[in-house]
């Protein structure tokens, strides 16, 4: 099903965050559903295939030393790619605005998501909607940008 969703939006924004990151960061959520500006930051990851690099902006929340993201693709059977990317190579680079980081990213296991989980679900209520839409359980990511 959301396999099928129009996804021009992201290409947008990703474009937007390498032009103007100051601009991008505070997304309109409006197209896709949502109310009002997000603060998003942008992944990027090393290609598993093709060794290239993939940028991906994401919504955020702070933590500690880091940024958690959710690998959630609107609940989707299927992981991202950029999830997919971060299994075979945690290093990463992370831009929150202007600001850009070497970060490392740290999957949380099903016993430490739960406090995680719920703080960006209520951020983002639809990833409640997203993970009653799949049998996976979408995974919750710690983006520390403390570490390589």
């Amino acid at each position: 099903m959301s396999e099928l969703l129009d996804y021009s939006w992201l290409h947008e924004h990703t474009a937007l965050y390498l032009r103007d990151p100051e601009r991008a960061h505070d997304w309109d959520a409006a197209p896709v559903g949502g109310t009002g500006l997000v603060p998003t930051l942008l992944l990027t990851t090393v290609g598993r295939h093709s060794g290239e690099r993939r940028p991906t902006p994401l919504l955020y929340q702070p933590t500690g030393t880091g940024f958690i993201v959710v690998a959630s693709r609107g609940g989707s059977d299927h992981h991202p790619a950029w999830y997919l990317n971060l299994l075979a190579n945690a290093a990463c680079e992370v831009q929150v605005g202007r600001f850009g980081y070497a970060a490392r990213a740290r999957v949380l296991s099903s016993e430490e998501r739960g406090p995680y989980w719920q703080r960006m679900v209520r951020f983002w209520p639809d990833y409640g909607n997203y993970q009653a839409r799949t049998s996976r359980e979408i995974p919750v990511v710690i983006l520390d940008a403390n570490s390589r």
